[in-house]
C-alpha cells in the first residue's frame, strides 16, 4: 500500500532509545513538529511550532526506516498526539515494525500503537484515556513538590504499568539524590535517565 498523505517532521534519525523501559534499545526516532504543551524546562523547544517545508511524505518516512536494521520505532515531538497517526502507523505495522509512542496524554490517539509512554506535564492537563491507555507513566522531576504530583498520577493509572521517575537534565545534581532516595523509599518506582546525552548521541 503506498501512503501518499504526510506529516509535519521536524527530525528523524537512527539511533538508541535513552530512557524509559526501551532504555539501551536500537530504535528510529520520528520527531513530529508542534506542541501545545510548552513545557518551560523542553529541550527541543524548536519542535513547538510548524512549518510547511516540515511536511514529509509517510511513504518516504517509511522508506528512511527501511534502510536501517531496526524493528522498533519511536513516535515523539513536540507533542504527537496533535496530528492523526493512523495512516503513519498503518504503514509501519504493515512493515512489520513495532511501534511507540511518547506522549503528554492532551489529545485522544488517532492511530495504533504498541507502547504508549505518558508524560504528564503540568503545563497542560492530560485526558483521562491517557490513564488506561498508559503501559509507562514517566514523570519528570524538577521540583519538589513533583513527588506529591507524580503519586497523583500513578494513582490513576494501570496496575501493571511501569512507573518511572526521571530527573529534568538541567537539575539532575540537586534532584537524583532526591529521587534515588524516594525510589529506596517507594519500590513501586524506578528511575529512568537521559542514557543518550551521557553517550552523547541523539
Amino acid at each position: 500500500m503506498i501512503h501518499n498523505s504526510t506529516l509535519p517532521v521536524m527530525e528523524h534519525f537512527y539511533t538508541l532509545q535513552g530512557e524509559g523501559s526501551h532504555s539501551g534499545r536500537a530504535a528510529y526516532f520520528i520527531r513530529l513538529a508542534g506542541c501545545d504543551v510548552g513545557c518551560v524546562w523542553c529541550d527541543v523547544k524548536e519542535s513547538w511550532d510548524i512549518s510547511p517545508s516540515q511536511h514529509m511524505r509517510i511513504d518516504a518516512l517509511i522508506e528512511a526506516v527501511a534502510q536501517t536494521a531496526t524493528d522498533f520505532v519511536v513516535i515523539t515531538g513536540g507533542e504527537p498526539t496533535m496530528h492523526d497517526l493512523t495512516a503513519l502507523t498503518s504503514a509501519l505495522h504493515d512493515a512489520g515494525y513495532e511501534i511507540a509512542i511518547e506522549t503528554a496524554g492532551v489529545h485522544s490517539l488517532k492511530g495504533q500503537i504498541d507502547w504508549y509512554c505518558f508524560s504528564p506535564k503540568k503545563f497542560k492537563a492530560p485526558l483521562e484515556e491517557a490513564y488506561t491507555q498508559a503501559q509507562e507513566l514517566k514523570v519528570v522531576i524538577a521540583h519538589p513538590s513533583d513527588f506529591e504530583w507524580a503519586e497523583q498520577h500513578a494513582a490513576k493509572v494501570a496496575s501493571d504499568c511501569v512507573l518511572y521517575l526521571q530527573t529534568e537534565w538541567e537539575k539532575q545534581e540537586r534532584f537524583l539524590p532526591l529521587i534515588i532516595d524516594y525510589i529506596k523509599r517507594n519500590k513501586k518506582w524506578k528511575i529512568s535517565l537521559q542514557t543518550h546525552k551521557y553517550m552523547q548521541i541523539p
